[in-house]
């Protein structure tokens, strides 16, 4: 009866000690920090996975992105097409102080086959133009407000016909022929190859345009968040954002 009792005693011993083991596992991996969530301006779509592809991104118009987190989104970090963004997200404490990492320029696009025979910016204006270019708000669209009222020829939002979420919208409607024309980043025509052609500004009428990036303060990745910073900023990320057309800051 005693071999019996601790034959028993043994058994119940195992399968207590079996089932804490079992437990062990899952909460190691509950705790375990999740992929690192990049938000990034939609022109940084083609280029930042070649700087990191581990991570997982969500690429829309800067502006779409920043009202995201401040509604509570899960983002590590924010890489916005303008200064202006990550600026109001520093100033209300929500992410650490953004860095400048990159410039571009703006350029017009037209189909392949220019059906609206556009050859300079000021051809836009013509009546009956179907000029596409994106929403106020999003970095793009102010760059391209912002060139129009320079040059005098803010007729041509008279022409608009679509106003996009972000730059790859332009390029889409532009590509398709379903727009004569719109304004995009240099680097966003480039990817598009031979769907479009490029219309160049006058000299002298290109806007500002800085990319700026910043770790989200309640990211629970920070130190991935910085790693991949800093990878955008050294070597490699800046050879990557060449290569890819943007201009260095």
């Amino acid at each position: 009866m005693r071999r019996i009792g601790s034959l028993l005693i043994g058994i119940t011993l195992f399968l207590s000690l079996a089932g804490c083991g079992g437990d062990d596992e899952p909460q190691a991996e509950a705790n375990a920090p999740s992929a690192l969530t990049v938000y990034a301006a939609a022109s940084l779509t083609d280029v930042f996975p070649s700087i990191d592809s581990t991570a997982r991104y969500n690429f829309a118009g800067s502006d779409e992105l920043a009202t995201q987190i401040r509604e509570g989104a899960p983002a590590d970090v924010y890489a916005a097409a303008s200064s202006k963004y990550p600026q109001e997200l520093y100033e209300d404490r929500l992410v650490e102080r953004p860095v400048a990492f990159a410039s571009n320029r703006l350029v017009v696009i037209v189909p392949k086959d220019n059906p609206a025979r556009i050859e300079a910016v000021k051809d836009v204006t013509r009546p009956g133009t179907k000029l596409v270019v994106a929403g106020e708000g999003v970095p793009v669209g102010d760059y391209t407000r912002t060139v129009l009222g320079d040059l005098g020829l803010e007729q041509a939002l008279a022409n608009v016909v679509s106003n996009e979420d972000d730059v790859k919208g332009v390029v889409a409607k532009v590509s398709i022929g379903e727009a004569d024309a719109g304004f995009v980043y240099a680097t966003d025509a480039a990817a598009a190859g031979d769907d479009v052609r490029v219309v160049e500004l006058p000299e002298g009428s290109q806007p500002p345009i800085e990319y700026q990036i910043a770790v989200v303060k309640r990211s629970d990745n920070t130190e991935a968040a910085e790693a991949f910073v800093q990878k955008v900023l050294g070597q490699d990320g800046r050879e990557a954002l060449q290569s890819a057309g943007f201009l260095l800051p």
